[in-house]
């Protein structure tokens, strides 16, 4: 059986989730009312899967996930959200998560996403339309091509810093940033396309 850490600020939710996995047959289960000490007991317990509410005291559960990838863990990670939008699946699935259920279907889809993960594939609540986690995939698909530097003025172009702020930013020349912008155009595939590049940008902001 896997070990479990659950974390959410709504003790119903928790005590849910918990009491239905508990009811299943899992034993080794943790549970977490903050991000503070979610991030602590997946420290310490090294689970298998951690179960985490996307928006919590102190820290929040994609922040914990960002901060868990990047030291290297090999937890598996469950987004537990209210939001339906993809801007927030786009967040998620930045992040490499395994896993996004909506509240509303925790209980009832809980054991599917678990076990679905387990056998090495992601799982997103069945009211997701396939075409939108598609589309978030192929913008995905499309930002690994990008390099880190690219990537950095990519992020700013999302916040409609001109060419010069950009280079007064990153301390480099105007012209090496509008060489940096036309590789983008191209990799990301909208050359001839007028104010294409910023619109993308801010359209797929969550991505990035």
């Amino acid at each position: 059986m896997p070990k479990i850490v659950i974390a959410d600020d709504h003790p119903l939710l928790l005590e849910g989730l918990y009491n239905q996995l508990s009811n299943l047959g899992y034993t080794e289960l943790f549970k977490a009312i903050d991000g503070s000490e979610a991030l602590k007991l997946i420290i310490e317990e090294k689970p298998d899967i951690a179960i985490l509410d996307i928006e919590m005291p102190i820290m929040d559960g994609l922040s914990i996930t960002k901060h868990c990838k990047e030291v290297n863990t090999e937890t598996k990670f469950i987004i537990l959200s209210y939001h339906k939008e993809v801007e927030f699946i786009a967040k998620a699935k930045a992040l490499n998560i395994s896993g996004y259920i909506l509240k509303e279907d925790a209980l009832s889809e809980i054991e599917n996403c678990i076990q679905t993960i387990l056998n090495g594939k992601e799982y997103y609540s069945t009211v997701f339309d396939h075409a939108d986690l598609k589309k978030v995939n192929s913008t995905l698909g499309l930002l690994e091509n990008l390099s880190p530097s690219e990537l950095k003025i990519l992020k700013l172009i999302a916040q409609s810093y001109s060419s010069k702020d950009i280079s007064d930013q990153l301390f480099i020349s105007e012209r090496t940033v509008e060489k940096h912008r036309s590789n983008i155009i191209i990799k990301l595939d909208l050359k001839g396309k007028t104010n294409g590049l910023l619109e993308w940008a801010i359209e797929n902001k969550s991505a990035l």
